[in-house]
């Protein structure tokens, strides 16, 4: 194992990162952590099963217009891996035969700055799905050709899943770049303008809470409320729903922990919070995960793992409806993280 002072080379070996999670830092009896399988054993819920085929989450590329410190992606302006054409059309003829999936769900990186992303998500709305954007607001103002993103996403009635730390500068700045914090509000009112957030309306806008540090998030419906509040009042900015995700010790986050020494301490409250009803509940049994080369994962972080489905049908050329409705789910340590307190999911809490 390496020292903690060359820790910050995990983010690209993800072999590392499940050995670490699996064993700990040092191999030594000082740190065991109940296997999560075990967890899952006694809830009833080993092997975890699918529920149903729903959502289509598709990672259209890992480049980014930030460097954000929680990120599970360790996306940034240096990654140059970048859904083609070819597989989005792959992606479309799936969606185009397959109409159990209502929802598709698209993230990056950035996902605007891949070239054909206008194109794939008219190419979506023309087979009646609804899109979600996984948009981190500053992108609307990074380059003058995405300031009309908000009017772009109004016309094809797509739902705008952006991140935001906090309400202050201080603390969205320290986590994701000085400057962040003035451009979001800016691009949130950009939103505003076209309709995003309102009450009533169709055009829905929702903003991401992820913690700053080694803890879990608190109540999402108490920061729900303090995130309303002070955002309307400092800046007169409306949205629908706060998610509060849990960071999960894997990629850049895991590093965080590595070099802080909060690792062993953040691990032990997760298992500490672990909820069989949020187990239940994981938005691993009704998701497919699509990475930018087009290959299957059972959620977003197993694909920063590496860890492909549990099946015959690893990339989306072998698809089977069948066959991935039948696998059992690939799981491991970081899991603690979706099934801590009220749970964690791409939509937030999910107990």
């Amino acid at each position: 194992m390496k020292s903690l002072k060359a820790q910050h080379h995990i983010l690209s070996d993800t072999h590392e990162q499940i050995e670490i999670l699996e064993h700990g830092i040092n191999h030594d009896d000082s740190f065991k952590l109940i296997p999560f399988q075990q967890k899952m054993e006694e809830a009833g819920l080993f092997p975890l099963r699918p529920t149903g085929l729903e959502i289509f989450q598709i990672n259209v590329g890992k480049m980014c217009n930030q460097v954000c410190k929680h990120c599970h992606v360790d996306a940034g302006p240096d990654r140059k891996e970048i859904m083609t054409r070819e597989t989005m059309q792959q992606c479309l003829d799936i969606l185009a035969a397959n109409p159990s999936f209502k929802i598709v769900d698209l993230t990056g990186g950035a996902p605007e700055l891949n070239p054909d992303f206008r194109w794939f998500v008219e190419k979506i709305k023309e087979l009646d799905k609804h899109i979600i954007v996984r948009c981190n607001l500053t992108i609307i103002l990074a380059n003058k050709r995405f300031n009309d993103l908000p009017q772009f996403f109004k016309q094809h009635s797509i739902e705008v899943v952006s991140s935001l730390p906090f309400y202050s500068r201080d603390r969205t700045d320290r986590q994701r770049g000085n400057g962040v914090f003035e451009d979001s509000i800016k691009a949130l009112q950009m939103l505003n303008a076209v309709g995003y957030g309102k009450e009533g309306s169709r055009l829905k806008l929702n903003l991401v809470y992820n913690p700053a540090g080694a803890f879990l998030p608190p109540s999402q419906e108490i920061l729900e409320k303090e995130f309303k509040t002070t955002l309307k009042k400092d800046f007169d900015i409306d949205f629908h729903s706060l998610y509060a995700i849990t960071n999960l010790p894997i990629s850049r986050f895991l590093d965080y922990l590595l070099q802080s020494g909060n690792y062993e301490k953040y691990m032990e409250k997760l298992v500490a919070a672990y909820n069989p009803v949020a187990a239940a509940k994981v938005m691993c049994r009704n998701t497919l995960s699509i990475g930018w080369d087009g290959f299957i994962y059972d959620c977003d972080f197993n694909q920063m793992l590496d860890m492909k489905v549990d099946c015959s049908a690893h990339h989306i050329s072998q698809f089977s409806d069948t066959v991935l409705s039948n696998r059992n789910i690939v799981i491991n340590q970081h899991c603690y993280g979706c099934t801590a307190g009220a749970g964690s999911s791409c939509g937030g809490a999910v107990a």
